[in-house]
């Protein structure tokens, strides 16, 4: 019986220009909006796709620091992805979810009772 031969899956090796690295990081936001480590770990693979020196004398973000950052390691401030999404070609923004309704505090109706 003949064994196959696989190798570890690298995002990286597919992200070849700046539409590839825009597409991958719209379907991870699409995919997990809401979980940092992933998100860190998308701009990761998007920061090695570029150059992560060149990137850290972009934002002015130490290199140990972006692959501390990027491996999902300890918690990055907002002006550290800010400056790295930037470096990337995006901004941080805030859009209005439409599939739901925004979850506010429910209103309690105090009414008085009559002795």
């Amino acid at each position: 019986m003949s064994k196959i031969k696989t190798r570890v899956w690298d995002s990286v090796e597919h992200l070849r220009d700046e539409t590839d690295i825009q597409l991958y990081i719209q379907a991870a936001l699409e995919e997990a909006p809401d979980d940092a480590a992933f998100l860190a770990s998308v701009l990761g693979d998007a920061a090695r796709a570029r150059n992560i020196t060149e990137l850290a004398r972009v934002t002015g973000i130490a290199r140990e620091t972006l692959y501390k950052t990027l491996r999902g390691e300890g918690n990055p401030t907002m002006t550290t992805v800010s400056k790295l999404a930037n470096a990337l070609g995006f901004r941080l923004s805030l859009v209005p979810v439409t599939d739901s309704k925004p979850t506010r505090p429910a209103r309690t109706n105090k009414s008085s009772k009559a002795a």
